[in-house]
């Protein structure tokens, strides 16, 4: 019986976390690397040498079947947020379990406070690199009624899926590219004036447009493709490339 209880904490905690999957995450964090400040970035290798933020984006997706009590039953909900349609975050604010903005928060602390340990500080930036990236997912600032869009099924390319799945990963797997060309095809159309727009470092803001978005990408129809690729990759991509940008932005006010 405890074996079967185990098994229905993860597979409820990995329904929840998976947030554009790991090329989505990998892209977010090799954007921001390339946007730290000399000083931020000295930092970053010191907390986190031989592992750039490419890699640190993807651990707390990688640790949810790890079977310590904080990544099973503490940590599943800081990966999103819950917003109702025609409310706000600030109406709504974090449920008593927590919530990927006062995850964010928290690890915010974490990372600037004196005291912390090293091993605490790593964690700390691991998760505010792959939280930031989360909330410019739109499905996970989830309007409470699907679970993100994973109890919405749908065919996308004739093969079965959820919209969840579709935002997660194959809406970008579809061009069959490494997370390091996408990086490279995204981060060289990023302007000057797209950076001085794009900098931002209050989540609500960030939730606000995720969830303008949300609204606008759950399909009339359950077989979706080419049409539905064409209107919506592009909204992706640039959430990508606002996420690496607000991630470096966010770090290099926090370590400077």
């Amino acid at each position: 019986m405890q074996k079967v209880i185990f098994g229905l904490v993860v597979a409820t905690f990995s329904v929840n976390v998976l947030a554009w999957g790991q090329i989505g995450h990998r892209i977010t964090g090799a954007i921001a690397q390339q946007h730290l400040t000399p000083h931020a970035q000295a930092e970053v290798s010191a907390l986190l040498p031989n592992e750039d933020l490419a890699e640190a984006a993807t651990y707390p997706d990688e640790m949810r079947s790890n079977p310590e009590v904080f990544w099973q039953e503490t940590a599943g909900p800081y990966h999103y947020v819950t917003i109702p349609e025609g409310k706000t975050y600030a109406q709504v604010g974090a449920p008593k379990e927590g919530d990927g903005v006062s995850a964010l928060k928290m690890f915010t602390a974490t990372l600037k406070d004196s005291k912390a340990s090293k091993e605490e500080k790593q964690l700390a930036l691991r998760f505010i690199v792959h939280i930031i990236g989360d909330l410019h997912q739109p499905l996970h600032a989830g309007n409470g009624t699907d679970r993100g869009g994973n109890d919405v099924k749908v065919n996308f390319f004739w093969k079965d899926s959820n919209l969840h799945r579709v935002w997660d990963s194959e809406l970008l797997d579809q061009r069959q590219l490494s997370y390091t060309e996408w990086t490279a095809r995204l981060n060289r159309k990023i302007s000057l004036q797209d950076i001085d727009t794009w900098n931002v470092v209050d989540p609500q803001v960030w939730i606000a447009e995720s969830v303008k978005i949300r609204d606008e990408i759950y399909p009339k129809e359950e077989k979706i493709s080419w049409d539905y690729l064409y209107n919506h990759l592009p909204q992706a991509q640039l959430r990508l490339q606002m996420a690496g940008i607000r991630i470096a932005t966010y770090l290099n006010d926090v370590l400077k």
